[in-house]
């Protein structure tokens, strides 16, 4: 669900509106003399859709390389990175 609020309801109702991003997850857009002026959310749900966005740049990325002709790992080779990276977690070791 779109929440739409006039730009003065941020100032005069600020825990309502928190409140409202915490609760939906959603941004909830603010708007100045009936126009779009800006985007408020949650900063758990914030740094979840950069996380994501990224993530997704990341696949583009690749999937763009793989149609591209450019070769990517095969299963063996992402597992080997695989262990090595939660080892080197588990050990407390940055390489």
């Amino acid at each position: 669900m779109t929440h739409i609020k006039p730009s003065a309801a941020i100032r005069k109702n600020y825990n309502e509106i928190s409140e409202l991003c915490k609760r939906s997850g959603e941004p909830v857009y603010l708007t100045k003399n009936g126009e779009g002026d800006l985007v408020v959310m949650d900063i758990e749900a914030f740094a979840k859709r950069e996380s994501m966005l990224r993530l997704r740049e990341t696949l583009v990325a690749a999937e763009e390389g793989w149609l591209n002709g450019k070769s990517g790992y095969s299963i063996e080779e992402v597992s080997n990175m695989m262990k090595v990276a939660v080892k080197e977690v588990l050990d407390g070791e940055e390489k």
